[in-house]
């Protein structure tokens, strides 16, 4: 490969104008779908009217605000006027008013080989990311450790007069997603997933996850979602493509403008997502958005928006939109700063960067975005059921455990049954509640125990179990874990972008040692490279050390602006960031823990992102992870 450095101009692409540099000013980030399909041809969903909710990307909402502001015939009514109203609903059903069941499908063999992690997550070979078990712990999580980011939602209702803007107190309302909503997760990977599915192949796909799920009614399907997830690399309904324009989209088997058409279903009416695989996208669909460096703020942003849009919209239009169709996360999609900002909120599962979705209460009845709300209408409609904490937990490889949970439910008269994810191996959970048995992994491992009693009501509780290898076997298998850690067997071991790994010396870019290295990035122009590794940690070891020698030159001249950035992580979870400002005419060392994912296997993941000028290369030579 021939690297071929670019001096573009100067000038960074931005919003469209300085009218729109004014719309993102005022704080709101007007995004919907109905007015797309009218009159702004840069918004995802015009001419595509089956693509609810649908989340623009970060350039497509920027070339949405330049039209609005060219055609002011085209702007927003007053806010007053453009609260959310409702729809009247669709066969029946407006807002999701029961216990939120979330059914996650990861679609297509392109995922590759499943496997399990420490929180009891379905993991993926090609998954270097971890997109996967990411979207289980948001969803394990929503509806626990009493946060209100779910409230803002719990105001809305069904059965009201179509129009209506605010709802009684009792109206069948919301439900408040109790002690978590993940009910169901699916590795469909037994066939390739197409390149470019359309609507109607992905509520298939939905359509058939819930028989699979053994929800085979009308009532069984009444208060659930399906997210059908793609594989990275594919496009989904056009998803990261030029004029695709979206980061996701939601909608329910009958609607007959699917691309494609409706799809058919004996098992009642099926409300689906459709989840590309938005790191893909990167920054362009909220990576880095909350958290700098952080490839999966997108994930949970985008798959947040689409949640919520579902329970206050499942069967669309019925629910909530306003008075140009937007739903509820459509009107504060992108907020970066001020009321409504993108934020980490924090579930009994981890924190996550969520956004803001819009509520009809606030600022006296005017409306606007709020990222936490009291839960109105009663919450989940029933039963309080709270799991007490025991507190983080310790144990050795070999020594037998018991652990009694106990719980709490409102109703005198109720009967729990309690069930755990992300136990050590070797222990199990009766339905009393009680942990027993003797662990056979060592390692740290995050652990959730929910209670659910008779009437469907749950509560949960999160806390840490860390497992010593014990047995007097200590560090079973000390000594360097990297394949090919100095890349001189070429394409081995590594996953990496074409081009990536290579004998640079001759081309501008020494090594460090030997005469391989892998080289990202430095064309000069909008580009991304990866590089990846998955690596098993023994437990039992007193010191787990990943290191790399990295070398940056950049033709950038700015002393205080990141254009080009080079992130790594581990497991998904953000190690550094390092950009053209770190510009050194050698190389240097880094070197970070890994202690965190002792007993595991964790991807160790470089991602190099370069804007639309002047080019930045980070090369990465001798790296290694060391145990001992």
């Amino acid at each position: 490969m021939t690297r071929i450095v670019v001096r573009r101009r100067a000038l960074r692409l931005g919003l469209i104008g300085a009218a729109a540099a004014a719309l993102v000013a005022g704080g709101f980030a007007w995004a919907g779908s109905a007015q797309a399909s009218t009159t702004n041809p840069y918004a995802p969903a015009y001419q595509h009217p089956y693509r609810h909710g649908a989340v623009p990307t970060r350039d497509a909402q920027s070339q949405m605000q330049g039209f609005r502001a060219a055609h002011p015939n085209a702007n927003i009514p007053a806010a007053s006027a453009n609260n959310l109203r409702y729809g009247g609903g669709v066969d029946g059903i407006g807002v999701t008013t029961g216990k939120e069941k979330v059914y996650l499908i990861f679609w297509g063999s392109q995922w590759g080989g499943a496997g399990t992690d420490g929180n009891g997550n379905t993991t993926f070979a090609n998954d270097s990311t971890g997109v996967a078990p990411r979207l289980q712990q948001l969803f394990k999580g929503i509806g626990t450790n009493n946060e209100l980011w779910s409230g803002v939602m719990t105001q809305f209702c069904e059965g009201v007069a179509t129009g209506s803007q605010t709802c009684p107190a009792n109206s069948a309302h919301v439900a408040y997603p109790t002690g978590g909503t993940l009910a169901g997760v699916w590795a469909n990977t037994g066939s390739a997933a197409p390149s470019q599915a359309n609507g109607h192949q992905i509520g298939t796909v939905a359509v058939s996850a819930a028989t699979h799920f053994g929800n085979t009614t009308a009532a069984s399907n009444r208060n659930a979602q399906y997210i059908v997830v793609s594989p990275s690399g594919t496009h989904p309904d056009g998803f990261n493509t030029p004029g695709g324009g979206f980061c996701a989209w939601h909608d329910w088997n009958g609607d007959t403008t699917l691309s494609g058409g409706a799809v058919s279903s004996s098992v009642g009416d099926i409300a689906f997502h459709n989840m590309p695989y938005v790191p893909d996208a990167g920054a362009s669909c909220g990576a880095g958005f909350v958290n700098p460096g952080n490839n999966l703020d997108g994930v949970t942003i985008v798959d947040g928006h689409e949640y919520s849009e579902t329970v206050t919209d499942q069967n669309p239009p019925g629910g909530w939109t306003d008075s140009q169709g937007e739903e509820n996360a459509d009107k504060c999609a992108w907020i970066q700063s001020g009321q409504g900002a993108s934020a980490n909120v924090s579930f009994g599962t981890g924190t996550f960067a969520m956004q803001s979705t819009w509520s009809n209460d606030f600022n006296n009845g005017t409306g606007g975005c709020q990222i936490s709300h009291p839960i109105v209408g009663g919450g989940g409609g029933g039963n309080t059921v709270t799991v007490t904490n025991p507190g983080n937990q310790a144990g050795t490889v070999g020594t037998p455990v018991s652990l009694q949970i106990h719980a709490t439910d409102s109703s005198s008269t109720a009967t729990l049954t309690f069930s755990a994810t992300g136990l050590p191996g070797g222990l199990s959970i009766s339905s009393s509640g009680l942990i027993s048995g003797t662990p056979t992994t060592g390692g740290m491992f995050n652990t959730t125990v929910t209670a659910t009693d008779n009437t469907g009501a749950s509560g949960s509780t999160s806390f840490s179990w860390t497992i010593s290898g014990g047995g007097g076997g200590g560090c079973a298998s000390p000594g360097q874990k990297l394949g090919n850690p100095g890349f001189e067997s070429g394409n081995t071991v590594w996953a990496a972008t074409a081009g990536v790994i290579g004998q640079w010396g001759n081309q501008g870019q020494p090594t460090h040692g030997g005469t391989w290295n892998a080289w990202m990035d430095g064309y000069g122009t909008t580009h991304t490279d990866t590089l990846s590794q998955t690596v098993s940690l023994p437990a039992g070891c007193s010191s787990y050390t990943f290191t790399f020698w990295l070398h940056i030159d950049t033709a950038e001249t700015t002393t205080s602006t990141a254009f080009d950035k080079l992130t790594v992580t581990a497991g998904g979870t953000s190690l550094a960031t390092f950009s053209n400002l770190n510009k050194a005419s050698g190389y240097s060392q880094k070197s970070f823990s890994l202690a965190a994912f002792a007993g595991q296997s964790v991807t160790l993941k470089f991602t190099g992102t370069e804007d639309v000028s002047l080019q930045t290369s980070f090369v990465v030579d001798d790296t290694a992870v060391n145990v001992s």
